[in-house]
């Protein structure tokens, strides 16, 4: 199964009022995490919101413990979690892996079949 559920903690806040809550680029302190949008984390790293895709069919949601992001369809060269620094995923067609590096999901390898299981990647050639 190529599923990548990213639990990105600490939750910051809940339930954000339109126009009232953090918005990408905005100051922030500390760090943490919140659904921007259905399809839309926001991170707070370095002293501003940054923006995360969660382009997966679960979306953005937010639980009492976490933020949870579906990163299952995010591409190379989408922003990444600080937390998912140095973790990879497999790209939407099984056909390559995906690593967060810098901040930035980049493609690492190609594969003739990647699978993801127990947060372990697997590339065949």
């Amino acid at each position: 199964m190529n599923r990548s559920l990213l639990a990105l903690v600490p939750l910051v806040g809940s339930l954000l009022l339109a126009g009232c809550g953090p918005s990408a680029g905005g100051d922030c302190e500390g760090g943490g995490f919140v659904c921007q949008e259905r399809v839309l984390a926001l991170e707070c790293r370095g002293g501003a919101w940054r923006e995360l895709p969660c382009r997966g069919p679960l979306g953005c949601r937010e639980t009492s413990e976490a933020v949870r992001c579906d990163t299952s369809n995010n591409v190379a060269g989408d922003a990444c979690a600080s937390s998912a620094e140095g973790t990879g995923l497999c790209r939407a067609d099984g056909q390559a892996v995906l690593e967060c590096r810098q901040g930035v999901l980049t493609e690492t390898a190609t594969c003739s079949a990647c699978t993801v299981e127990n947060s372990q990647v697997t590339c065949q050639p």
